[in-house]
């Protein structure tokens, strides 16, 4: 029979890797979908240089950075 207190520990360590993981997928895609919007509403304008794709790209980033920074620091 194993000790509850280990299994306890195991699940713990489980859930740790599932909330980075979940924050580093956040990341990814929240970048990807703002730099898609970003890239078809600049070929929707028509501008030689990407505005929008740059502008959403820096918003999504900050805004992902500030969530991962203030999730981390609740524990």
């Amino acid at each position: 029979m194993e000790n509850p207190n280990k299994q306890g520990k195991a699940t713990q360590r489980a859930n740790q890797y599932l909330k980075f993981t979940n924050l580093g997928l956040q990341l990814v895609v929240t970048l990807a979908l703002a730099g898609a919007g970003g890239y078809f509403i600049d070929k929707w304008i028509g501008w030689q240089f990407p505005v929008f794709l740059l502008l959403f790209l820096m918003i999504a980033l900050a805004g992902s950075i500030y969530l991962l920074i203030k999730r981390t620091s609740d524990e």
